[in-house]
């Protein structure tokens, strides 16, 4: 099943590209057609490509990984701040500091002076200087937050990048590709994709089309995480089970022994090879059903071919009958006129 619908895509407005005069011919293949002047999106390219990023983002976060959200135009701003806030990753939403990632130790540094700042405050020291002192120290603090709030708690190097606006992102975008760290973007028809590792081809302006592809990447790490604990949880169990006598081990059922969500994915793998193996079995009967129907087919050609055999045998034998009933007559007729 998809994570998202093509209705939800059109009904959000994804599909809108720019004008065709300010296209990027790099982005040609993404696009589906042109109508009143605007490029209109592939759609199913789209789909693609967010379901391949969604796995991307999962198994990168159940794995141990992060991911960084940026967004520095207005109308992502709000939308990137709440999904990842609500996610628990990282964020940049303001102006973005250069070498942020390239130099990351100075960039801790300053976020280490922004918690010093803060600590002062909340502990009243700032009444100790004059006024012009503490209001600068006040500034200091709010232009800090407003750059670095969003990474404060990101420990190192993230493991992956998602940006709304990759023309605007140039540099966000260049630093991951300098570190290595796959990238992963909104790309509309005027962008260039080329430094982008995972494309995914819609509207960057559109603040629902913005809401819907921030929400499924968000939704991809909070699943992520989910799989994280249920892992973590496995092995926790599985330590526990290894200090057990032998008996107590026997008795204990999977369910004693393994998270939810492994529970539930081997109960769909028996689902689905319950399924393969029905399939297998409808196939074989239906492979012997149509076998008995040529073997019925072949049986009645047969005997048709038999049937028209005796009749041609019989038409035979009454030509031959009336052959030698004519010579007869002939020869009766002969007799009598000598």
């Amino acid at each position: 099943m998809p994570i998202v619908s093509m209705k939800d895509l059109l009904e959000s407005g994804v599909h809108f590209g720019h004008r065709t005069q300010k296209w990027n011919p790099y982005m040609e293949t993404y696009i589906f057609a042109a109508r009143n002047d605007i490029h209109i999106i592939d759609l199913q390219q789209t789909v693609a490509a967010l379901e391949e990023a969604y796995q991307v983002v999962r198994d990168q976060i159940a794995g141990g990984g992060s991911i960084l959200f940026v967004g520095t135009k207005r109308q992502a701003q709000d939308i990137i701040k709440t999904n990842a806030e609500k996610v628990g990753m990282p964020y940049v939403i303001g102006r973005w500091l250069g070498g942020t990632l390239t130099n990351w130790q100075t960039i801790r540094e300053r976020i280490q002076e922004l918690e010093r700042l803060e600590g002062m405050r909340d502990r009243g020291e700032f009444e100790i200087f004059t006024k012009k002192e503490a209001l600068g120290m006040t500034r200091q603090i709010e232009r800090l937050e407003s750059r670095l709030g969003g990474i404060r708690e990101m420990d190192g190097i993230p493991n992956l990048l998602f940006a709304v606006d990759v023309s605007r992102e140039d540099i966000p975008v260049h630093e991951a590709n300098l570190l290595n760290i796959p990238v992963i973007a909104m790309v509309d028809t005027n962008c260039n994709p080329k430094n982008i590792d995972y494309v995914i081809p819609a509207n960057d302006d559109a603040i629902r089309g913005i809401q819907l592809i921030v929400s499924i990447i968000a939704q991809a790490v909070s699943d992520g995480k989910n799989l994280r604990k249920d892992h973590e949880a496995d092995l926790q169990a599985a330590e526990a089970e290894a200090q057990l006598p032998q008996e107590l081990r026997d008795e204990m059922s999977d369910e004693d022994l393994l998270g939810a969500s492994t529970l539930a994915k081997i109960k769909q793998d028996e689902k689905e090879d319950v399924q393969e193996v029905e399939e297998e079995v409808k196939i074989e009967a239906g492979a012997e059903a149509e076998a008995e129907a040529e073997a019925e087919a072949e049986a009645d050609v047969e005997a048709v071919a038999e049937a028209e055999v005796e009749v041609e045998v019989e038409a035979d034998v009454e030509v031959e009958a009336g052959a030698e009933a004519d010579v007869e007559v002939e020869e009766e007729e002969t007799e009598k006129g000598e």
